[in-house]
């Protein structure tokens, strides 16, 4: 095999010096593009020069449709195994031509390649100065009105700039791309607003761009366009953008003064919740879940009280009843809302995440252990975690010592059929053993085969003697 890459990776190094000294007829190029696919990355690299990528970026003025397409495969490939540095500073120009190229194809791999080479320049001030007074991003926004994927790419560019530090942000926003991006936002279009939102909130991550988003009055328009949702008939197409971006927006930020300052965001993820349409109910109930992974987050759920307990039931019933990813959507939020730190694990907050897991169902251990003896390693998976969400809390302790031959199941490997649910299962086995409480509420006996599972690692198997009987055939 090695051999036959080596062969392989010489064929290319000949094929690519012919095409640098002459235009290569086309049988050439489809074997050139076969055996760069064969190659791996750093075999590539070790040779490529920027002339060997001249030449190719050069066969692409021609008008024959099937040798632009083989040029585009092969440069993709090559492009690849280069640091995207090397392609800006040598091959600035035919990526430039490539931005005003007639095909398609061979603008979105110049813009690909321009953007994968401009976010890396960006992480250094010299590289900031270099590419916003270049004329590279001001031939960016000119190919912009080619097509959306274009326009997108772009902005996906702008905010992965922006992302890096405040000043980065500042060059973009000087730009106008942002106010471009934003304008999209907050337009008519429920398509577009749909994509922007999701880019928007990758700005949200970072607090310059938080910052920033208040300070241009973004996150009152959000809240404001999920206000006037209520008339807009299509408004399922956006809504679920614009509610995760709240949600992601009060885990990096406060929940409680994102939900405070926003109660129309917490009101609509409980309306989704309770509706009937499925789509909606996994964006809330992955919302959920967002918000109710730390402490704070869980806090601002508690206050609304018997609407949030009653929403409980349901997820509980969604977990059971519905289709298999909306099950798992349910399981993993229902394992974020009922994690407790153990540094945080207060008598209100036990008392809150046992009265959580109650109101999941008539018997919520029962439920989740008869989904987790499930075939379907997915949802085995989702209702362990669930399980080792609770493992380190003294009440979930006390519950599964309880529950008949519950401690006999968790320490039994022979109903872990895959190495997901093995993995699942040693990590509920490790948060049960590192828990303070456990030897007492399990017992010694317990807590030592808990030890010794954990010690012998997620897939040991017990070595079976086998015993010679004199006579047997």
């Amino acid at each position: 095999m090695l051999r036959g890459r080596a062969k392989m990776a010489e064929a290319v190094w000949e094929l690519l010096e012919r095409a640098a000294r002459r235009a290569p007829p086309l049988e050439e190029l489809r074997a050139l593009r076969l055996a760069v696919q064969a190659v791996p990355p750093a075999a590539l690299r070790a040779r490529l020069s920027a002339d060997h990528l001249t030449a190719l970026f050069d066969l692409l003025g021609g008008n024959d449709r099937e040798q632009v397409a083989a040029c585009v495969s092969i440069l993709e490939r090559l492009l690849q195994a280069l640091d995207p540095v090397f392609v800006i500073q040598n091959l600035r120009e035919e990526l430039q031509k490539g931005l005003f190229h007639p095909d398609d194809s061979v603008k979105i791999l110049s813009i690909a390649q321009a953007i994968k080479s401009l976010s890396r320049i960006a992480q250094t001030q010299d590289g900031l100065e270099a590419l916003f007074v270049s004329s590279l991003l001001s031939d960016l926004k000119n190919v912009m009105a080619t097509s959306d994927v274009v326009r997108y790419r772009v902005y996906e560019l702008i905010v992965e700039i922006s992302s890096v530090s405040a000043e980065s942000l500042n060059y973009c926003a000087n730009s106008g791309l942002i106010s471009e991006l934003l304008g999209e936002l907050t337009g008519d279009d429920v398509l577009v607003r749909a994509t922007c939102i999701e880019m928007v909130t990758s700005l949200a991550h970072t607090p310059h761009g938080r910052q920033y988003l208040a300070q241009q009055g973004v996150i009152d328009k959000i809240s404001n366009i999920i206000v006037g949702a209520e008339s807009d008939p299509f408004s399922g197409f956006y809504l679920p953008g614009f509610v995760k971006f709240f949600g992601n927006l009060a885990v990096v930020d406060s929940p409680q003064q994102i939900c405070e300052r926003y109660p129309v965001f917490i009101e609509k993820v409980f309306e989704m919740a309770e509706s009937h349409d499925p789509t909606m109910i996994g964006v809330a109930v992955d919302t959920l879940g967002i918000l109710g992974s730390n402490v704070e987050g869980k806090q601002v759920l508690q206050k609304t009280r018997s609407r949030f307990q009653s929403l409980l039931s349901k997820i509980g019933h969604q977990a059971k009843n519905a289709p298999t990813e909306l099950r798992l959507r349910c399981l993993d939020a229902i394992s974020s809302l009922l994690y407790l730190p153990p540094e945080q694990q207060t008598e209100d907050l036990l008392r809150m995440t046992e009265s959580w897991f109650t109101a999941l169902s008539s018997q919520p251990l029962e439920l989740f252990r008869s989904i987790s003896t499930q075939p379907f390693p997915d949802l085995h998976c989702g209702a362990l975690r669930v399980f080792t969400a609770i493992a380190n809390q003294p009440w979930a302790q006390k519950l599964m010592f309880d529950s008949p031959g519950f401690v006999e199941y968790i320490v039994d490997r022979s109903v872990e059929p895959d190495k997901a649910s093995k993995d699942a299962k040693y990590e509920l086995v490790k948060a049960l053993v590192n828990s303070k409480t456990i030897a007492e509420i399990f017992g010694n006996q317990y807590y030592l085969r808990l030890r010794a599972y954990l010690h012998e690692g997620p897939y040991y198997v017990k070595a079976v003697a086998t015993t010679a009987v004199e006579g047997a055939e």
